[in-house]
């Protein structure tokens, strides 16, 4: 059952249920995302029981929220706390001595807690068991609640879907808490479509600043965020490149945004990369603004543009539909104002709000090794505000925020919703993407940090298991060629991005193999590990470490830097190709029949012949054949008619032969004359 149909037959809001949902743990994209019959059931249950309260305990529940109001932000935060420790692993009823649990097991320490006994009391006791167990190890709960029946205590499991509807009901509390505090934030708005039509120029025009300038080929080589204002009203830009090679950056990107303008050039129309611009953003479920850009042109035409969109189901609101199109121009300004104008009308529409007064939480936007700095990431607050001090989580790492710049380069002491910023403190370079979030302190984020790491750690050391097909198709393959790379790129978002392009290169000869693909200038262990690996590497704006030069020339390893991805994956297609044997298609020209030897010379012998059909040559290859037997295979010397030296011979002539380095003809032998035409190489 889908959350919307859900929504409409229990009589509350998409949104409210979609984030009950998520609070539960379900990952769910949007109002559309279906729902397995058990969540349903408890949801259906949930809403009920809410509904039969509204009823009886109405006056109750508004004071509630009076109380609610008057409280403050930190007491609630510590109310809520209490509330899950209360919720979390166990309870205790002193007067019926009955434990609750929700786990299939229960640390040793904590049940002794819970009984108001000493640990040494239970080790005893499950030691008459012939259970040998120490305080912090975890016990079953089979073995828990027999220690429990001896010490006068009765041990009881939660169901899942009680434990569940707690979930419910502690989300419910926590948003009628946060409502109050709800603000309306800036939009997040992403400038997608085909490279060169002036994304970045219009962007430049709005921020009035210079960054396709400063970019190697014009091209827009990493996603950056900045903030403009309209009106007093900040907007948050996500500049996304336009090349078909970053499709994963510009993915990203629009699943970060709220409102997506599509750039269409109004002289070339909608390209490839348009295309795939649009499907990018209608899957991530976002607002589309068109612009169609560089209207200042002589070729400029709105109007075709605007028919090529219907064929993309996307009507322009001047002609009946409600796809907002607005004609710009990069270079002289016209209509960028009132493209914001639209961009802010579309963002009163969608009703944006975010709680300033809770934990931040977001995505990184960017993040690279910066020399002399560490780790910096880019990152994109959505809800709450990030402020200098906090423990950050992200992924498999995680920092204490030491420094906090804004996109304008100013030192900043917080970011509150939908503002990019610069933090400096992570342990390491996050994936371009990853959730952030805020740990209560130091020591939880480092704990979930390294518990992160461990996981992806199994992950790369589980054994792959691999079907008797695919060993087979092994061991038929060892002629196949194999090119071996190693990626070092300056941001997580290149590297992903050059990943990607590579991955889209299919080759049944030449199988592509990336040994390891990271961040930072190329080290000595890099070139270590290639050396070993007989790779390749290839690096993508960075350099050599100092010193590298001489390792480099010690191992043999070849390194390449690129500045242009596209550069980098034509010379890896080159190299590819270049890796392929060369196959040739054979031809055959004509044939010949030997009637009698000549002997010229104490050791020379031509093949006087008669051609029976096609065409015998000097620059074909022939086989010498006797009853059908291959006695000889290579070229032919000379071709004499009479005295003269001829190219070729034709059908019903009488030619004589030599080959080179073949003189035993014999009358009634067959010479076969062919041609070795070179085929495309083709991966």
């Amino acid at each position: 059952m889908r959350i919307y149909e859900l929504a409409k037959e229990l009589g509350v809001d998409s949104k409210e249920l979609q984030t009950h949902v998520e609070d539960l743990g379900i990952e769910v994209k949007n109002h559309m995302s279906a729902i397995d019959t058990e969540t349903v059931e408890l949801l259906k249950e949930f809403y009920g029981d809410e509904a039969n309260k509204e009823k009886t305990e109405a006056p109750v529940k508004q004071t509630e929220i009076e109380t609610v109001e008057e409280d403050t932000v930190e007491e609630v935060e510590e109310e809520v706390e209490e509330e899950v420790a209360a919720e979390g692993k166990t309870s205790v009823d002193d007067e019926t001595k009955v434990i609750t649990v929700n786990s299939s097991a229960i640390v040793i320490k904590d049940l002794a807690t819970l009984m108001g006994k000493k640990p040494n009391v239970l080790i005893a006791h499950l030691m008459q068991m012939n259970i040998l167990a120490s305080i912090n190890q975890a016990l079953d709960i089979k073995s828990a609640r027999k220690v429990a029946e001896k010490l006068g205590y009765t041990l009881t499991v939660e169901s899942k879907n009680a434990t569940k509807k707690k979930e419910i009901q502690h989300a419910q509390k926590k948003q009628v808490k946060a409502q109050e505090d709800l603000k309306t934030r800036s939009p997040i708005v992403t400038f997608l479509g085909h490279v060169d039509h002036g994304k970045t120029s219009l962007l430049d025009n709005i921020r009035q600043a210079t960054v396709a300038s400063g970019e190697h080929g014009g091209i827009t080589q990493h996603i950056g965020a900045y903030t403009v204002e309209k009106h007093g009203n900040r907007i948050t830009f996500l500049d996304t490149p336009g090349h078909a090679a970053f499709t994963a950056m510009r993915a990203r990107g629009a699943h970060l945004t709220d409102i997506a303008v599509i750039i269409i050039a109004a002289d070339d129309g909608i390209m490839p990369q348009t295309k795939e611009a649009i499907a990018h953003a209608k899957a991530a479920d976002v607002e589309l603004i068109v612009a169609i850009n560089k209207i200042d042109l002589p070729s400029a035409n709105v109007d075709q543009v605007k028919i090529q969109l219907q064929s993309e189901d996307l009507l322009p609101e001047d002609w009946g539909g409600q796809t907002i199109c607005v004609p710009v121009s990069a270079q002289t300004g016209e209509g960028i104002d009132t493209l914001l104008e639209m961009i802010l009308l579309q963002a009163e529409v969608l009703e944006l709000r975010a709680n300033p007064q809770a934990s931040a939480e977001g995505y990184v936007v960017e993040a690279k090794l910066e020399q002399g700095i560490g780790p910096t990431a880019s990152l994109l607050v959505k809800n709450g505000t990030l402020k200098i001090g906090d423990a950050l989580l992200c992924g498999e790492y995680w920092g204490k925020v030491r420094a906090l710049i804004d996109d304008h380069g100013n030192r900043i002491k917080k970011a509150g919703p939908s503002t990019p910023v610069k933090c400096l403190g992570l342990s390491g370079v996050p994936q371009a993407g990853e959730k952030f979030t805020i740990c209560k302190n130091d020591k939880e984020a480092r704990s979930l940090a390294k518990a992160k790491m461990s996981e992806l750690k199994m992950e790369q050391l589980a054994p792959k298991k691999m079907s008797l097909e695919d060993m087979f198709a092994k061991a038929n393959s060892d002629e196949n060629q194999e090119l071996n790379i190693i990626i070092k790129s300056d941001t997580r978002g290149s590297a992903e991005a050059i990943v990607h392009s590579l991955d889209q290169i299919k080759s049944d000869k030449v199988s592509l193999k990336i040994i390891h693909n990271g961040t930072g200038n190329i080290t000595s262990g890099d070139v270590l590990l290639a050396s070993a690996s007989n790779a390749v590497i290839l690096g993508f704006h960075v350099s050599k470490e100092p010193g590298l030069q001489q390792i480099e020339k010690r191992e043999g390893v070849e390194i390449q830097l690129y500045h242009i991805i596209y550069e980098l994956i034509d010379k890896v297609k080159e190299a590819m190709t270049g890796m392929v044997v060369q196959e040739y298609k054979e031809t055959i020209t004509g044939h010949a029949k030997i009637l009698q030897i000549f002997q010229i010379g104490k050791r020379s012998r031509i093949a006087g012949c008669y051609v029976t059909d096609g065409t015998i040559s000097s620059n074909c290859r022939a086989r010498v054949k006797r009853n059908g037997e291959i006695l000889f295979e290579g070229a032919i010397d000379t071709i004499k008619h009479f005295q003269e030296t001829v190219k070729s011979m034709r059908e019903g002539q009488e030619c004589g032969i030599k080959m080179a380095n073949f003189d035993l003809f014999e009358p009634d032998d067959i010479v076969e004359a062919y041609e070795m035409t070179k085929l495309d190489i083709s991966l």
